[in-house]
């Protein structure tokens, strides 16, 4: 009950914003993903006055009653003249969306709690300029979107978009401009891209036109790592001894610069005023130790909780120059090192499913 009286005076407050609410959603609801490129073709574009179109043609109508009204010839003429200059700009508006590409970029995987950046790019191929593109997520709630295990999007709850303010960008002719759109990633995963809105207001401001796309792009999101200070437990070297000792804490190597996931502990802080960017010391090994992360070892946590911890030790080990393995419940990655083995090993703890 409570909820219709709200959707009523929801429609009696704001009936113009309502109506625009429900347009956009029916439309929003019949946009295809695509892999790209997306042309923008006129039969894609949209297009209606801004509020400053709109008073432009309540003063120009008032100029047509008033010249009517006392019969003024020069009064006409600038009535006819504004018109003119409306239409026009009309015109142009629409032609400077018209016919540019829209391109899936690359999306760098992410941390749960960070923002994902979404590149998409815009092509020109015309031989003139397009100017004050915006490229922008859409203000009113849209359905959400996941991923399941196999990553075929699946639908969930209704939720409201995140309003964040449009990139603009001029497009020269014949060219190709990367621009990005940043989404909130809470969850691990893939995160999908949603639907979004390329638009311009250009030359006067009179007018809006713009197009609604989805590309076919997904960010993988990785787990949150867990604060630093909790040890892997004792590692097992090539002769099959234990050893308790840190990893990777016998002998400083030197310096190195700062990389994400970095304990703060590690952070050389008497070069920071010297450098102005954070440095990290490096340690070698004496021991030839193999470090396994294992998913029995943390008995105590929940899933993901679990999850969170051997990401953390991921990172520490990968900072370490570490050789390490992941053990997780009917999977094992053999030991390794390296960009790619950490990549794949953040990739398999993201997507891990219970």
């Amino acid at each position: 009950m409570l909820m219709r009286l709200w959707l009523v005076a929801k429609i009696l407050l704001h009936p113009l914003r309502y109506a625009q609410q429900r347009i956009d959603a029916w439309v929003l609801a019949r946009v295809k993903r695509q892999p790209g490129p997306i042309p923008v073709t006129r039969y894609r574009v949209y297009i209606l006055p801004t509020r400053f179109g709109y008073g432009f043609g309540f003063m120009t109508f008032i100029m047509l009653m008033g010249a009517m009204n006392y019969s003024n010839s020069m009064g006409f003429a600038l009535t006819f003249l504004l018109a003119g200059l409306g239409l026009v700009a009309m015109h142009q508006t629409h032609g400077n969306l018209v016919n540019v590409r829209l391109h899936a970029g690359k999306a760098a995987p992410v941390f749960a709690g960070e923002l994902a950046h979404f590149q998409m790019r815009v092509e020109n191929p015309s031989a003139r300029a397009r100017y004050s593109l915006a490229l922008a997520w859409p203000r009113y709630t849209v359905p959400d979107t996941a991923l399941n295990a196999d990553g075929k999007p699946l639908t969930g709850t209704r939720r409201r978009a995140r309003e964040d303010p449009a990139i603009t960008a001029d497009i020269a002719a014949q060219d190709l401009t990367p621009m990005m759109l940043s989404l909130p990633a809470p969850r691990r995963g893939w995160l999908p891209a949603r639907v979004f809105s390329l638009g311009t207001d250009f030359p006067l401001g009179l007018f809006h036109a713009w197009t609604w796309a989805e590309l076919d792009m997904t960010c993988l999101v990785y787990p949150r790592p867990a604060p630093p200070g909790r040890t892997p437990p004792a590692t097992h070297g090539g002769d099959g001894h234990t050893s308790g000792q840190p990893p990777g804490l016998d002998e400083f190597a030197g310096l190195r610069g700062y990389q994400r996931g970095d304990s703060p502990r590690s952070i050389h802080w008497k070069s920071l005023p010297k450098l102005h960017a954070p440095m990290v010391k490096q340690f070698l090994e004496t021991m030839d130790e193999e470090l396994w992360l294992d998913w029995n070892e943390l008995p105590d946590l929940d899933t993901e909780a679990r999850l969170s911890q051997l990401t953390r030790w991921v990172l520490d080990a990968d900072g370490a120059h570490r050789h390490y393995g992941l053990r997780l419940p009917e999977q094992t990655i053999e030991p390794g090192s390296g960009e790619d083995h950490r990549n794949l090993c953040l990739k398999t703890l993201a997507l891990f499913r219970a």
